[in-house]
């Protein structure tokens, strides 16, 4: 499973390539505002930080001004993937963009009927909201499972792209049913390095290594 982180923090997103883990980045127009940042200046920063796919959201509603966005959006970089709605105008602008060779990730997926039509029109990524839609009283695993059965009914490339990830299992279960790739905060891809008998038996080894009195080097 590839792991995007889903922020538009640069510090955060430099730590997590440094570590090797990170595949991608997502962002959208709330974690743009949260940077206080310009768009196109912390775009083209992220894109720096990873070799992998960074999504930048259009904001525009019809078809004619998402193209017009998405112009301007994969001029910052190779490795820019437009985000759109799924939304009739979302994927024709998904269509036309992915037959141009520009990657697109549909977004507010919230149902496997919509990640069928987001597949049919080439998106490269489908991301379908999981935290949302439990909090709305619905599974957002099961969502994942419709999709991910479908997806191989048919062989369809999109790849799913697990999105609104609140916890590790979120991330443990998508992986089980075979998800190609999870966005999540940088605070949830750092809390699946914690465990409590992780930490308990780094706390042995050092009180043990103390008590040999040694030191390496």
């Amino acid at each position: 499973m590839k792991f995007f982180a889903d922020t538009a923090d640069t510090a955060a997103i430099a730590e997590l390539a440094e570590t090797g883990l990170l595949d991608g980045v997502t962002t959208n127009p709330s974690l743009i505002k949260k940077s206080g940042r310009d768009i196109m200046e912390v775009t083209k920063e992220i894109c720096g930080l990873t070799d992998g796919p960074v999504s930048a959201e259009v904001v525009a509603l019809d078809h004619a001004e998402m193209m017009k966005e998405a112009e301007v959006l994969r001029k910052i970089a190779d490795n820019v993937c437009i985000k759109v709605p799924l939304t009739i105008d979302g994927l024709k602008s998904c269509k036309a963009l992915t037959s141009d060779g520009t990657m697109v990730n549909v977004t507010l997926c919230f149902s496997a009927s919509q990640a069928l039509l987001a597949a049919k029109a080439g998106a490269t990524f489908i991301s379908p909201f999981v935290g949302r839609h439990d909090d709305n009283g619905f599974d957002g695993m099961q969502l994942i499972e419709d999709i991910r059965l479908i997806y191989d009914n048919y062989a369809f490339e999109t790849e799913i792209l697990v999105a609104s990830v609140r916890h590790g299992m979120h991330v443990l279960e998508a992986a089980k049913i075979g998800a190609d790739v999870m966005t999540a905060p940088p605070g949830v891809i750092k809390a699946l390095f914690k465990h409590v008998l992780t930490d308990k038996g780094i706390e042995a080894f050092l009180a043990d290594w103390k008590d040999t009195g040694q030191e390496i080097g």
